[in-house]
């Protein structure tokens, strides 16, 4: 699907609501339907052989859930782990997984008006899993298909779906 008809089914639904969150000096937006609750950071059971990105796993009341470092997925500085730290697990079709953040900032309702297409430049994100760029004010949001980021290959996660 390219940028356009990502965008034209992004603005075809009306206004969405995002949750945002930091990472590094960028902010990011993902759509709040996939998200399942926002924790605290607490340090993950370590898996061998997982790729850096991945922290390891967390028992989630029964469930064991994957932990990806967004900082290290998306090759950011390394990552201060610190009060404002939140692991935000997130619920995709059959699959749990969390996703370490710097911080998570709101909940905000993008209008269809304020979204755009992400321009097409080289970028660590695999540009599939952009979903396009939303505006507010001053705020310049970059919205994530993390359902998409969240089953690349190198995830290791793919399921038997």
């Amino acid at each position: 699907m390219g940028m356009m008809e990502k965008l034209d089914e992004l603005t075809s639904s009306g206004a969405r609501e995002y949750l945002t969150f930091r990472l590094d000096q960028e902010e990011y937006g993902i759509d709040i339907l996939k998200v399942q609750e926002i924790r605290g950071y607490e340090s993950p059971t370590r898996v061998a052989n997982a790729p850096d990105f991945i922290k390891g796993v967390i028992n989630l009341r029964g469930t064991i859930v994957p932990i990806v470092d967004m900082r290290l997925k998306f090759n950011c500085a390394n990552a201060d782990y610190n009060a404002f730290t939140v692991v935000i697990i997130l619920n995709l079709r059959s699959r749990i997984v969390g996703i370490v953040v710097d911080s998570v900032s709101d909940v905000m309702e993008l209008p269809p008006e304020s979204l755009k297409a992400a321009p097409d430049i080289d970028s660590v994100i695999d540009s599939s899993a952009v979903l396009g760029l939303g505006s507010l004010g001053e705020r310049m949001l970059i919205l994530l298909d993390i359902e998409r980021l969240m089953s690349t290959p190198d995830m290791g996660l793919v399921g038997s779906e």
